[in-house]
């Protein structure tokens, strides 16, 4: 079963990349998807005052950050600041 693309690829390396960029970005977007999850859920808790549950939350966050910046979803830095601003946001909860 192949899919046509009118006027994309031509060659069939072309239409190889243009398959393999579709399974990637959706790779990527469960990704983004399971970092933006983990991150909501931790500021729910956190809008709570649910300092037990957060630092919980907190480390799935940071997981789902890792593997998001592991396989190139985000870029090292944005990772940082990221794991930087929960951790700050936890510890302002009193």
């Amino acid at each position: 079963m192949s899919v046509e693309y009118p006027d994309m690829a031509i060659t069939k390396s072309a239409k190889k990349a243009i398959r393999s960029s579709a399974r990637k970005r959706i790779f990527n977007l469960r990704r983004k998807e399971a970092l933006r999850d983990s991150t909501k859920a931790f500021t729910k808790a956190l809008a709570g005052k649910d300092k037990a549950e957060a630092q919980k939350l907190l480390s799935s966050a940071y997981a789902a950050i890792d593997k998001a910046k592991k396989r190139g979803v985000i870029k090292p830095n944005t990772a940082a600041r990221k794991k930087s601003r929960l951790a700050r946001a936890l510890s302002r909860v009193s």
